[in-house]
């Protein structure tokens, strides 16, 4: 493994596992988080902590940024202290959340402005994949880029995907992000037509995930909805902002705004920080 040494920003519920498995498979990890309250855990586990994010621009040779939606990436980015508010010529900089293919394309921007190189590899998987680095990634990168990032996504995902130029890989994560949607949303009206005719749910769910209608998203969901418990391993919000910047970036198909305002109104019932699945909560209470 080349000895690179590792800076992370943002250590939420998907950020920390990640940071982890760097950790565990030998990387030097230096972190830094807003809520520094959240850095203890990675510390105890042998990664430093920065006193800025312009120190781990200094002091590593990839940044890798988790967080949690566009305005909070720029910040990063461009604030006092930020990122690239000094030079810092041929450093790479990791973009691992889920944002606008717009604002991905601006980031590059600025950043080759600064003769920084920017990568968009946002992740589609939630908190266990995660957890066991199972992840797949869909990366937006130059081919030199990508080699050099590789080994960490090996770390970190089973797979990943290079599909073009920065800002295709954001482009990427919304389209399967959409795709979520429509799988999650789909389940919870079978389930809900099942039992309004009679069809125990458990039933129902043999019935989905024994057939070809069943998928790896549909068999994870299942024990959500037997016991109707939604802790949020992908929170309901988050999906919301997705279907909102899918839409702002073209997506017009006859399916995107009802989707859209089923979750949106789900988010304006309070269940926002459950997870999508919960979805079914909302519309059991149409």
């Amino acid at each position: 493994m080349e000895t690179l040494k590792l800076g992370w920003i943002g250590l939420g519920n998907m950020g920390n596992p990640m940071a982890k498995n760097l950790l565990k498979a030998g990387y030097e990890v230096a972190v830094f988080n807003r809520s520094r309250d959240k850095e203890k855990e990675l510390i105890d586990l042998g990664a430093t902590s920065a006193a800025s994010t312009q120190d781990l621009m200094q002091t590593c040779d990839v940044l890798i940024t988790m967080l949690s939606n566009d305005e909070a990436v720029k910040e990063v980015f461009e604030s006092e202290n930020g990122l690239l508010t000094r030079d810092n010529p041929g450093k790479l900089i990791i973009n691992m959340s889920t944002v606008s293919p717009e604002t991905s394309r601006y980031l590059t921007k600025i950043c080759t402005a600064r003769q920084v190189h920017f990568m968009d590899a946002p992740v589609s998987g939630s908190v266990k994949p995660a957890q066991d680095g199972t992840l797949v990634i869909l990366v937006g990168s130059t081919d030199e880029d990508y080699l050099l990032a590789k080994p960490i996504f090996d770390v970190l995902g089973k797979v990943s995907i290079p599909v073009g130029e920065p800002g295709k890989a954001s482009s990427a994560k919304l389209a399967i992000n959409y795709l979520l949607g429509l799988n999650l949303q789909g389940l919870a009206e079978t389930i809900m037509f099942a039992e309004k005719n009679g069809v125990r749910k458990e039933d129902m769910l043999s019935i989905i995930n024994e057939g070809a209608c069943g998928n790896g998203i549909t068999n994870i969901k299942a024990n959500s909805i037997l016991n109707n418990s939604y802790p949020a391993a992908f929170a309901l919000k988050h999906l919301v902002k997705d279907l909102r910047l899918a839409k702002e970036a073209g997506l017009d198909s006859p399916l995107i705004n009802p989707l859209y305002d089923s979750y949106a109104a789900a988010q304006k019932e309070g269940l926002g920080d459950e997870d999508v699945m919960a979805i079914i909560t909302s519309l059991r209470n149409k």
